[in-house]
């Protein structure tokens, strides 16, 4: 039986996109699999099975050329063309996502941002920043499948509700609510229709906190009896 690509395993494919383009940059032209588990954090293993999955064979000796992985890699992730999103809420958190200037070099175009609030609005900006209200015709329009929500918690699963009916299939969840599909997929694949991911930044350092402590924690010898 074929092997499924997962979630995990794509953005390990990501990391290795982006290690392999930066080797390439400095002049490299062939890489091995520990160099790239040493990279991102993974065991050579992995990296090996991760690239038999997608079709790339490798040789222990001779390793990997870069260029050939680079060439895979970009049609397996769909970077062959520019990845268009827009922002939903426009306020710290937003404009800072609308202002990351590393987005085109990962192939990724900001093409707008929507709030309800008429002083952050401007519709004459390099990225635009439009009314709410207009988010279901832009995303026909441009066929806009992917969308950041930064919206404050209280509207969060309303706005998220909106963003489905306008056909955007994956959401960059930045809010504090726990979103999931719900009615405006089929019943039978929610997952086949929409995906979020939820970005809880408090948590993200909660756990932070709590891996330190757990570390230290085991580095501290026990007291002798």
């Amino acid at each position: 039986m074929e092997e499924k690509i997962h979630r995990p395993m794509v953005l390990r494919l990501a990391r290795y996109l982006r290690v392999l383009q930066k080797l390439k940059s400095l002049g490299f032209v062939k890489v091995f699999s520990n160099n790239l588990g040493d990279a991102i954090g993974a065991t050579p293993a992995v990296v090996r099975k991760d690239f038999s999955v997608i079709g790339i064979a490798g040789n222990k000796r001779g390793g990997y050329v870069i260029d050939a992985l680079i060439e895979r890699l970009v049609e397996v992730l769909g970077k062959n063309e520019v990845e268009r999103v827009v922002v939903v809420g426009c306020g710290r958190i937003g404009s800072a996502l609308l202002n990351y200037r590393e987005f085109p070099r990962e192939g990724i175009r900001v093409v707008a941002g929507f709030d309800t609030n008429e002083d952050r609005l401007d519709p004459d900006a390099e990225i635009p920043v439009l009314p709410l209200s207009e988010l279901p015709g832009f995303a026909e329009e441009h066929g806009i499948e992917v969308a950041v929500l930064a919206v404050p918690d209280p509207v969060a699963t309303s706005v998220f509700e909106l963003l489905i009916d306008a056909g955007v299939r994956g959401v960059l969840n930045f809010t504090s609510v726990e979103l999931k599909c719900g009615a405006a997929c089929a019943e039978d694949g929610c997952t086949e229709e929409c995906t979020v991911h939820n970005v809880n930044i408090g948590l993200e350092i909660e756990n932070l906190f709590y891996l330190i402590r757990l570390k230290r924690d085991a580095a501290v010898p026990e007291p002798v009896q």
